[in-house]
């Protein structure tokens, strides 16, 4: 994959069978979480909380795009990505580009780890920024 300059770089080019999809989780990102910054990370689209807390990563393949969180956070949940019928790995839940979008299912990620971030800076005494 050739090196992105920013964000907006990664989005303008990739290809169009990826594109619902990927645009689809960066519209869900933006709208689950406001405060998470938009930065380019490993050549991805990392949304990113407080000084520098990677909330998740968006990644691109042939066939499938992925969600991922650190496989900590994730490790509990594989079940519930399991059982509504979608593979996972260590941290990621990998969406096929011919199927629809588990959009219920990754705004609970989401939240969940929107949650954890709030928790762990509310018991840290720290503000999110």
């Amino acid at each position: 994959m050739p090196k992105r300059t920013d964000v907006d770089d990664y989005f303008a080019r990739i290809e169009e069978g990826q594109r619902p999809h990927l645009e689809a989780l960066r519209s869900l990102s933006r709208k689950v979480d406001p405060k998470a910054r938009e930065v380019l990370k490993w050549n991805l689209p990392v949304y990113v909380r407080g000084e520098n807390t990677n909330m998740w990563m968006l990644q691109n393949f042939k066939h499938h795009c992925s969600l991922r969180f650190t496989p900590e956070f994730f490790g509990p949940y594989k079940e519930v990505v399991d059982a509504a019928g979608y593979e996972y790995g260590e941290g990621f839940v990998k969406l096929r580009y011919d199927r629809e979008l588990p959009l219920e299912l990754l705004t609970r990620l989401m939240e969940m780890k929107i949650s954890e971030f709030e928790a762990s800076n509310l018991a840290a005494g720290e503000q999110d920024s």
